[in-house]
């Protein structure tokens, strides 16, 4: 069974999630998590949970950020507390938390190396493994095949991403947002320093572009590889998004639903009745791309950080005040095109009557990034997930099982015989099928011998049957539970500031696993030299990779960032401000 995984910034899109077919949401905690801005109460988190658990839907919170020595002590607690309310799994970065587990200061919940760790190769994966945690979380620059190969050589599940924006940077790598203005990424405070414009130089002065969004990527979208990474050995593909909103997290995980649903069972129960036809291309994204799942294409978008959305076409006749476009199109549609946009005002056939008519000339390239009728459908949306239930009436028993082998039976009342069996048959069957808007819907109604009932009377049994399931499926939902973990070694000996070490327990930790310790995190008061470390190179952008000269990138306030480039690794590395 493969696992969709969902984000959820609150508990309102938790449920959306859930409903729209997601088999696991991950949602933030009050504190310590890599969207600071989106942390949940304990009482929202538990909601989320009861509502979950109905549908055997997992809930993992993410204490993804890395530690103080007082934070860990306050991690520590909270994570007890996350257990007590039945989450099934924490999402965790810091060391010092692994350090606890292997110690026995934690409850038996199952951790996941969160992405934030690095986990770009097969060693750091068998580290994580042979520690005995739960799941790795892979970095997204990975291809199919190194994907494959690392799954085919732990135990321990795997987790990928599959749609969503991308960091520039490996996660956990980037020291960029903390250098300029002290807000770290790996202390959930990221200030998107990637999404703003830059010009790149070479050594000699020459400029290569000019004010361009060069560490832009555009939003991952690894649809088209489903299978591939099915039979790679993915347990859990995951959705980025807990800065998104509610009608974003229902088209996307409805897709997603969908698509996987072609090559593999869910790891949840229910069926999602949708109400709409999900489409990725009419939500939120910067263009897509695969990434590197099977090798280095155009990831990137230098005009423009913004959403573009979907290609309508070029526009082939400009007038004063409209323009007209092969296009289906309606009022209040958002339109993007050469890094701008504008609203539309009002339609008249192929007449398009824009708020402003600036930039648009015949010939461009026009793009719907937000579809106000598409919007309006989703958020007038009455999706429900139900879990399929048979009915079966024999020898006065009435039982109900539902689609995972929970039961429940109720004694009928034998009061009298009907007059008319079949009748007392049919209309039985009726109303046992009006499941109205609970979490259930009827595969099917046996029936044998009947007493007489009157319709209330059934309605009140319905009620009280499904109520029963319901409470047999919550309690017979098993959590997973962690191994112990223990200490071993790890691929690195010394350990610098990429190592993200911001407190003593995270420092032991290293140092039983071998390492010495020659640095602190960043955050912590070291110098990083290196600020980022990506995949997406300027140099294979700009068909630039024989070139032996040295190239600088210039921030708006005029910075500038030496480059260095490991052919070998093909990796791009941006060096501290000269």
């Amino acid at each position: 069974m493969i696992e969709l995984l969902a984000p959820a910034k609150d508990k309102e899109t938790a449920i959306i999630a859930i409903e729209s077919g997601a088999d696991a949401i991950y949602i933030g905690s009050p504190k310590f998590g890599a969207r600071q801005a989106v942390g949940n109460s304990l009482e929202n988190i538990k909601e989320v949970v009861n509502y979950a658990h109905k549908f055997y839907v997992k809930v993992h919170v993410t204490i993804n950020t890395i530690l103080t020595d007082d934070e860990l002590k306050q991690a520590q607690e909270l994570i007890f507390k996350l257990y007590e309310i039945g989450v099934d799994a924490i999402i965790v970065q810091d060391m010092g938390i692994f350090k606890l587990a292997v110690d026995g200061k934690l409850p038996p919940i199952p951790i996941h190396a969160s992405t934030q760790c690095d986990n770009r190769t097969l060693e750091k994966a068998k580290f994580f493994d042979n520690m005995g945690i739960s799941r790795v979380i892979l970095a997204r620059e990975l291809s199919i095949q190194q994907i494959k190969e690392i799954c085919q050589n732990i135990n321990a599940e795997v987790e990928t991403f599959i749609h969503g924006a991308l960091c520039v940077s490996y996660s956990g790598q980037c020291y960029l947002s903390h250098y300029i203005g002290g807000r770290s990424a790996n202390r959930g405070e990221c200030a998107q320093a990637c999404r703003k414009k830059y010009t790149l130089i070479d050594e000699d002065g020459k400029i290569i572009a000019k004010d361009k969004y060069l560490l832009s990527l555009r939003d991952f979208n690894a649809s088209k590889h489903i299978k591939e990474l099915i039979d790679a050995g993915v347990k859990s593909f995951k959705i980025e998004g807990r800065l998104k909103d509610k009608n974003y997290v229902k088209n996307v995980v409805a897709f997603y639903r969908q698509e996987i649903d072609k090559f593999a069972k869910k790891d949840s129960s229910g069926k999602v009745f949708l109400d709409f036809e999900p489409d990725v291309n009419k939500s939120f994204n910067r263009g897509f791309t695969d990434y590197f799942l099977d090798g280095r294409k155009k990831c990137f978008n230098f005009e423009s950080p913004k959403a573009v959305g979907e290609y309508l076409g070029k526009i082939k006749k400009v007038c004063k005040d409209y323009f007209e476009i092969d296009a289906q199109l309606s009022k209040q549609d958002g339109l993007y095109f050469n890094g701008q946009g504008c609203l539309v005002n009002n339609i008249d056939g192929k007449k398009v009557f824009p708020n402003r008519m600036d930039g648009i000339a015949v010939g461009i390239d026009v793009y719907r990034n937000f579809d106000s009728k598409f919007d309006k459908q989703l958020e007038n949306s009455k999706t429900k997930r139900r879990i399929g239930v048979e009915f079966t009436c024999k020898n006065g028993i009435l039982k109900a099982v539902d689609e995972d082998g929970n039961f429940v039976q109720i004694p009928l009342s034998a009061n009298e015989a009907p007059k008319n069996p079949d009748k007392m048959r049919e209309t039985f069957i009726k109303q046992m099928q009006k499941t109205g808007d609970s979490d259930f819907y009827v595969n099917d109604v046996n029936v044998d011998d009947l007493p007489f009932m009157p319709v209330s009377e059934i309605n009140e049994l319905r009620r009280t049957i499904l109520t029963q399931l319901m409470e047999k499926r919550v309690k017979n939902y098993t959590r997973e539970t962690q191994n112990s973990l223990k200490y071993t070694e790890f691929p690195q000996k010394q350990l610098d500031y990429r190592a993200n070490i911001h407190n003593s327990t995270a420092k032991s930790f290293y140092e039983a696993c071998g390492c010495e310790v020659c640095e602190m995190s960043a955050e912590s008061g070291s110098k990083p030299t290196e600020l980022m470390c990506t995949k997406h190179c300027l140099k294979f952008a700009f068909n630039m990779c024989k070139s032996p000269k040295k190239l600088f990138l210039i921030d708006e306030k005029g910075k500038r960032y030496p480059l260095k480039f490991d052919c070998k690794a093909c990796n791009m590395i941006l060096t501290s401000a000269k």
